[in-house]
């Protein structure tokens, strides 16, 4: 990746969807932000959040094509964060003093790595719940996704009682299982 990448190279790549331009902004400037969140009464998830917030923000910007930028991205971002968060923060009946330390914290190219991979991953899995077939994919998003007991999921789908519904859900579930590994092993 080229770290000589000029702040109107940046946003022009980000308005046009670079990954690049996009993992760049997230080096330069995310732990910045994880940083004052963190400082601030805040989680790394908190951090993560209102980044990709401030992220939007900046990319609706410069996608606008009018948007002229009078400060460096580091500035726009850390205030507009910075906003983001107060605004949560507020909202959260909490206080937060002010930042003082800016430290590197997390290596953003490890994390973008794994986020790529969960995202990978997690297609795979949709792909294998939506070829998994019914009513084994009802069943599974009933109890997971939905909540559901094993007495609703059994009275629901007819079956006899919970101990039949929950070998029902096992078979699914693996069956679900095989489908993923065969597709991840491509």
């Amino acid at each position: 990746m080229r770290t000589d990448r000029t702040e109107q190279d940046l946003l022009k790549g980000l308005a046009q969807n670079e990954r690049e331009s996009v993992e760049t902004i997230y080096k330069q400037h995310y732990n910045m932000v994880q940083t004052m969140i963190v400082n601030n009464n805040g989680s790394i998830d908190d951090a993560k959040d209102i980044f990709q917030e401030a992220l939007i923000v900046l990319y609706e910007k410069a996608k606008s094509g009018n948007f002229e930028l009078s400060c460096q991205i580091k500035t726009y971002v850390y205030s507009v964060c910075r906003r983001l968060w107060l605004k949560r923060f507020h909202h959260l009946q909490k206080f937060a003093p002010e930042t003082e330390n800016m430290e590197d914290v997390i290596p953003v190219e490890e994390e973008l790595e794994t986020f790529d991979q969960k995202n990978k991953d997690f297609l795979l899995m949709e792909s294998a719940m939506q070829n998994l077939g019914e009513p084994c994919k009802s069943l599974l998003e009933s109890y997971y996704l939905k909540k559901r007991s094993m007495v609703e999921i059994a009275a629901d789908f007819g079956y006899t009682n919970a101990d039949n519904a929950k070998n029902q859900k096992y078979k699914c579930l693996m069956r679900l299982k095989k489908m993923f590994f065969e597709q991840y092993k491509k």
